[in-house]
């Protein structure tokens, strides 16, 4: 398992990533902007889990305590 501060690293590092990408996007009209369009999607998508699991909620889904 890792700890908060990794988790948390790798979150940053993810971010400088998808803001250096949306900065080449700006930059580049039509020639692969699809394939960076899906880069940022996947980051997102890895941003998301990452923050669920520094957020991850305290409980049981079903409601058992």
């Amino acid at each position: 398992m890792r700890t908060a501060d990794q988790i948390k690293r790798k979150f940053n590092e993810l971010a400088a990533q998808k803001k250096e990408l949306q900065s080449r996007l700006e930059k580049s009209e039509g020639d692969g902007s699809g394939a960076i369009r899906e880069r940022i999607g996947r980051i997102d998508e890895q941003m998301l889990l990452l923050e669920w699991v520094l957020n991850e909620p305290l409980g049981s889904y079903h409601g058992h305590s």
